[in-house]
C-alpha cells in the first residue's frame, strides 16, 4: 500500500503541456519508456507548432518526466537532456545508430562525419548509444516532454533529477559500484569510474524511487553492466567536456553552458568542434557504410548488462569457415 500511495503521488500531476501540444495529455503525462522498448518505427506525434506557448510543468510532473534518466552518469545525463531538445532528430538518428551499431570508437566517429549526418551535434553525440536513442525514439511523447521541460525550466529539471537521486540513494538503490562513483552531499553526483567509459544504467522508475518491499535486494534494482568507450575521437561532440554544475544547476556541453531555451530554440547554435552539415547537402550524398540492424538478442544484451556480441560478425566468421566470401 505504501508503494502504491508513493507512486500515485509521484505521477499525480497531469495538467502541463496540453496547451503546447493542442491536446490533453494521457493520465500521468506521456507513458514512460519501457525497458523492453521495440526497435524504432512507431508512429510519432506531431511536434508542437513554432508559435506554441511554453509549457509549464509542476515539480511532481518534472520528477516523473526525468525518472528514466535521473540515475544516468552526469556526462550521459547532460548529453541526453541536450539531445531531447532536438526531439525531431531522434527517430532518424536512432535508426542510423541501430543500423550501424557494429561501428565503434574512431571508426564510428569517422562514419558520422563521412556520412554527412544532418542532425544536431547534440543528437549525434548519442549515436554510440543505440539503446539510449532507441528508447527515446520509441517513446517520443515522453522525449518531447523531456525536451520541452529542459527548454523551459532547466533549473527545475535539474532540481527534479536531484530529488529522484536523493530518493534512490535514501532507499539504498543508488550506490557506488565498480562502474560509477556516487558522491553524496547536498548534491548527488554520478560519475564514471573511468571517465572514458560511460555506462548506461537500466532500472525501473516504478521501483527505485520508492521504499523497497521487505526482503527485496536493493542492489539488484539498477544494472550497470553495459557501457561504451568514449575516446578522443568523440571530443568534437563534447564527450570528455560535458558535465553538470550542480551548484548552479547548469548543464555544460563541450565546455560551454547549454543556453538553448524555448524562446531562442529556432536560432540558438551551441558551439561544437564538429562540422555541421546542412540537410540539403545530404540528399546527394551516398552512404558507404552498410545498414545492419541489431537483433533482439543484441538489444537484450545491452538491457541485461551483458557483453555485446555482434551477431553479424559471428555469422561472417561461420561463412568464411565454410569457404564463403
Amino acid at each position: 500500500m505504501r508503494r502504491l500511495i508513493s507512486y500515485a503521488a509521484f505521477v499525480c500531476a497531469v495538467v502541463m503541456s496540453a496547451a503546447a501540444y493542442g491536446q490533453a495529455p494521457p493520465p500521468g503525462g506521456a507513458p514512460l519508456p519501457s525497458l523492453q522498448a521495440p526497435p524504432p518505427g512507431a508512429p510519432l506525434p506531431p511536434p508542437p507548432p513554432p508559435n506554441a506557448p511554453a509549457p509549464q510543468y509542476p515539480m511532481a510532473e518534472l520528477e516523473r518526466v526525468v525518472s528514466p534518466i535521473a540515475l544516468y552518469p552526469d556526462p550521459l545525463l547532460a548529453q541526453v537532456l541536450a539531445a531531447a531538445t532536438y526531439s525531431q532528430d531522434i527517430p532518424a538518428a536512432a535508426q542510423w545508430a541501430d543500423q550501424h551499431h557494429y561501428l565503434t570508437g574512431p571508426a564510428l566517429a569517422s562514419a558520422i562525419q563521412a556520412d554527412q549526418l544532418p542532425w544536431d551535434p547534440s543528437v549525434q553525440a548519442l549515436l554510440p548509444f543505440p539503446s539510449v536513442l532507441g528508447m527515446m525514439a520509441t517513446s517520443m511523447p515522453w522525449t518531447q516532454e523531456l525536451g520541452a521541460a529542459f527548454l523551459v525550466q532547466q533549473q527545475d529539471v535539474m532540481n527534479a533529477v536531484q530529488a529522484q537521486r536523493q530518493r534512490a540513494a535514501q532507499f539504498g538503490y543508488l550506490q557506488t559500484n565498480p562502474q560509477v562513483v556516487v558522491t553524496p552531499g547536498p548534491y548527488i553526483e554520478i560519475r564514471p569510474v573511468n571517465p572514458a567509459y560511460v555506462v548506461v544504467p537500466y532500472y525501473d522508475p516504478r521501483i527505485v524511487y520508492v521504499a523497497p518491499a521487505p526482503g527485496f535486494r536493493v542492489v539488484t534494482a539498477i544494472r550497470f553492466g553495459y557501457g561504451v568507450t568514449m575516446g578522443a575521437a568523440f571530443a568534437p561532440w563534447g564527450w570528455g567536456y560535458s558535465h553538470v554544475d550542480w551548484g548552479t544547476r547548469v548543464v555544460y556541453i563541450n565546455h560551454d553552458p547549454w543556453h538553448r531555451t524555448w524562446v531562442n530554440r529556432a536560432t540558438y547554435v551551441h558551439p561544437y568542434a564538429v562540422q555541421r552539415v546542412a540537410p540539403a547537402a545530404v540528399v546527394h550524398h551516398e552512404e558507404v557504410h552498410p545498414a545492419i540492424q541489431r537483433s533482439e538478442q543484441e538489444r537484450a544484451a545491452e538491457r541485461e548488462g551483458r557483453k555485446r556480441e555482434e551477431e553479424h560478425k559471428r555469422e561472417g566468421e561461420k561463412a568464411r569457415g565454410r569457404g564463403g566470401v
